[in-house]
C-alpha cells in the first residue's frame, strides 16, 4: 500500500498510508482532510497501519460531480480499500467519516471487524439542518477561509464548494436515513463517541445508534461539542482507542473514560 493518488469512481482520490500491521481505515470530518487525523496519531500506533483518505471534493481529492452525499463517499472508500487490497479492517469515523462509515457497516458488513462512530447520526435532525442553512460562502470568516486554505489543495473553487454542499445538506433526507432495521446488520464491535453539548446532533442520537447497533458502547464525552476529541480530550480519545480495539467483546452500556 502507498501514499498518493487512486482513480476511484470518476475521481483522484488522495490516500495517505503510514505503519505497518493491521488496517485502520480513518475517515475524517466534512470541510476536514487527511491531515486532521495527525493531531490525533502524531506516529501510527505499533501493530497498525493507518490508512486516511481525503473524501471526495476535500483536501488533495477531486470530485468532477460537484455533489457529495456520505453514500457516495462510503463507495468511493470501499473502492479504495479494494485498490489497496485491504479485506477486512478496523475504523474510525469524524462526524461526515462517521455518517460515512455507518453506510459502509451497513452495505458490507462483513469487512468491517470493529468501528468507533464519533459524532455520527442516522439522520439530520432539526437543529443541524438551521445550523447547515446558516453556512453560506458570504458569511464565512477570514479566520476560515485561512483555515479552509490550508487544508484543500485545488483553492477558492474547491472551498466554495464545500461550503455550498454543506448549505445542501439542510434539505437532504435521503441520503443520512437509518432505520433501526438497518442498524441492526451491522456486525462490527463498535464504540460510539458523542460530546454532552453537541449543538449538531443531540445526545438521543447517541443513544439510538447505541440502542440500534448491537453489543455496542457508549462513550459520551462531558461538556463536549461535535467531534470532542481534539485538544485536551486527544491524548484520552487516543488511549480509549487503543484499549477498545485490542479487547474482545464485551458488555453492552455506557463506559466513562
Amino acid at each position: 500500500m502507498n501514499t498518493g493518488l487512486h482513480s476511484i469512481n470518476g475521481t483522484q482520490m488522495y490516500c495517505e498510508v503510514r505503519g505497518e500491521g493491521v488496517p485502520r481505515l480513518l475517515l475524517h470530518g466534512f470541510t476536514g482532510s487527511s491531515q486532521d487525523w495527525k493531531l490525533i496519531y502524531p506516529l501510527p500506533p505499533e501493530g497498525v497501519c493507518l490508512i486516511a483518505p481525503d473524501l471526495r471534493g476535500h483536501g488533495r481529492s477531486t470530485n468532477p460531480a460537484g455533489v457529495f452525499t456520505h453514500r457516495q463517499a462510503a463507495s468511493d472508500v470501499l473502492a479504495l480499500l479494494d485498490s489497496l487490497g485491504v479485506g477486512t479492517f478496523e475504523a474510525i469515523g469524524l462526524s461526515a467519516g462517521g455518517n460515512t462509515l455507518l453506510h459502509m457497516a451497513t452495505r458490507r458488513p462483513e469487512r468491517v471487524r470493529a468501528m468507533i462512530l464519533v459524532s455520527a447520526t442516522t439522520h439530520f435532525p432539526d437543529a443541524a439542518r438551521a445550523l447547515m442553512g446558516r453556512v453560506t460562502i458570504e458569511n464565512r470568516s477570514d479566520e476560515e477561509w485561512a483555515s479552509m486554505r490550508r487544508s484543500h489543495k485545488f483553492g477558492d473553487v474547491q472551498i466554495r464548494a464545500l461550503w455550498r454542499q454543506a448549505n445542501a445538506f439542510r434539505d437532504s433526507y435521503d441520503d443520512m436515513n437509518f432505520t433501526p432495521t438497518m442498524l441492526a446488520r451491522i456486525t462490527a464491535r463498535t464504540l460510539i463517541v458523542h460530546g454532552e453539548k453537541d449543538p449538531l446532533y443531540p445526545r438521543a442520537i447517541a443513544d439510538e445508534l447505541a440502542g440500534g447497533i448491537e453489543g455496542s458502547k457508549l462513550w459520551i464525552v462531558p461538556g463536549g461539542g461535535h467531534v470532542p476529541i481534539f485538544g485536551e480530550t486527544s491524548a484520552k480519545f487516543r488511549e480509549a482507542a487503543a484499549a477498545f480495539f485490542a479487547a474482545p467483546a464485551g458488555r453492552t452500556g455506557e463506559i466513562v473514560l
